[in-house]
């Protein structure tokens, strides 16, 4: 089947930022470097582009034709997805009405099955863009239909983050398949209403809990609102997102202590500092769950890349903004400790809990690859981790769609 030609192009190269922020406390020093000077955000588009939630018509033109060249590291990063058993062709869904998710998903009714056939249904929709095998656009088709008839609500203490980590990747498969799939999608209305009513109320009004909690919860609402070019809703949750991810990430320039979100009323300094996983000496690129452990925090930096790159697609630049020296900042400080780098006693009570996870390339190929910021700890990491893969919540395939891509 021949590439259509995309509607228009929003992704133009943003020139690099010129003006040097001042150097960083000697604490800050080992990440902060030289930043880049923020300025605000150009308005979204008016109309929204698709697909447009995570990956573009051209980041996929990419990758389909690298991939069909045998050029590396995309040839590599499509066989593990199409090894993967996400993509079996198989695949049984498993809907169930009632997701009821605990605390670190226990009790697990239905948690993990709709995770992962979220995840399914988005490798099933790349792998039908990239092979244009109309069996795999069916078996995404399949497995949005499976849910969107069954699905009513999420309960239990874990409700909104799995809602955020289910829903942050629906949207993603469905943009796909109904802006490139010729073959006809019987049920996307009701696949809409299931979003606009099982998941949407559940995310918008975001959440006062550890940080990655919003920002996985703005991310999935952002990402609904484009599907269902809901600009209302996009808007909140773009407004949401960007105070969560300046109470997420520490710069220097914030002052002696990190911002907060108003509602959760952390009006002191002893206040934050427990928020902050007890961490009290605070230096550019550290993130609120530093101190908890790596995994978490990669919870958090890829929900901020993901909106970040959505909105870009969208027409909005906001890693020319502080969003994106925060992303870089926090990309860099993390890579140094899970590449190996002494812990000082001031960090963490001189131990990190490393495992940061798959969660480089989007922010490390808009920064470095697009606007040509020198990311050198962030660039080793992403390439020795290459291919990355999924971590089985609600990220997958990223060397596959944002690998070195210029789009």
């Amino acid at each position: 089947m021949p590439l259509r030609k995309p509607p228009r192009a929003p992704h133009r190269r943003r020139r690099a930022i010129g003006a040097l922020l001042a150097v960083t406390a000697v604490l800050g020093a080992l990440t902060a470097g030289l930043g880049t000077t923020a300025r605000p955000a150009t308005a979204a588009d008016a109309t929204f582009v698709h697909p447009g939630v995570l990956v573009s018509r051209p980041q996929l033109d990419f990758a389909r034709r690298q991939v069909a060249a045998g050029a590396q590291p995309w040839k590599s990063a499509y066989d593990q997805l199409a090894a993967s058993p996400y993509a079996d062709l198989a695949r049984t869904p498993k809907p169930r009405a009632v997701v009821e998710c605990g605390s670190y998903s226990n009790p697990n009714y239905g948690c993990t099955d709709e995770r992962e056939d979220a995840l399914a249904a988005y490798t099933d929709a790349l792998a039908w863009y990239i092979t244009q095998d109309s069996r795999y656009a069916k078996k995404a088709i399949e497995l949005m239909d499976a849910w969107s008839g069954v699905i009513t609500s999420h309960t239990n203490s874990n409700a909104p983050l799995q809602t955020g980590w289910a829903g942050s990747v629906w949207p993603r498969a469905a943009e796909i398949i109904r802006a490139t799939y010729d073959g006809g999608w019987a049920n996307q209305g009701r696949f809409a209403t299931m979003l606009r009513t099982v998941y949407l109320p559940e995310v918008i009004n975001g959440s006062n809990s550890n940080g990655n909690w919003e920002l996985s919860m703005t991310e999935a609402a952002v990402g609904i609102s484009v599907f269902l070019d809901d600009r209302t809703s996009y808007d909140k949750a773009m407004a949401r997102f960007r105070t969560r991810a300046a109470a997420y990430v520490y710069l220097a320039s914030d002052g002696a202590l990190p911002k907060t979100v108003p509602s959760q009323h952390l009006d002191t300094r002893d206040k934050i500092v427990k928020y902050w996983q007890g961490q009290s000496t605070f230096v550019t690129g550290l993130t609120q769950e530093t101190c908890r452990d790596f995994t978490h925090t990669g919870y958090g930096i890829s929900a901020i890349s993901h909106t970040a790159e959505t909105s870009r697609i969208q027409g909005q630049d906001l890693y020319s903004t502080d969003v994106g020296e925060r992303l870089r900042q926090a990309l860099g400080f993390q890579s140094t400790y899970e590449l190996g780098a002494a812990v000082p006693g001031w960090l963490c009570g001189g131990s990190v809990k490393r495992g940061l996870g798959p969660v480089t390339e989007v922010g490390y190929n808009a920064l470095h690859n697009r606007l040509g910021i020198a990311m050198a700890r962030t660039q080793t990491l992403t390439e020795q981790n290459r291919p990355a893969g999924s971590d089985n919540l609600f990220v997958a395939w990223e060397t596959l769609t944002h690998g070195d891509n210029p789009n």
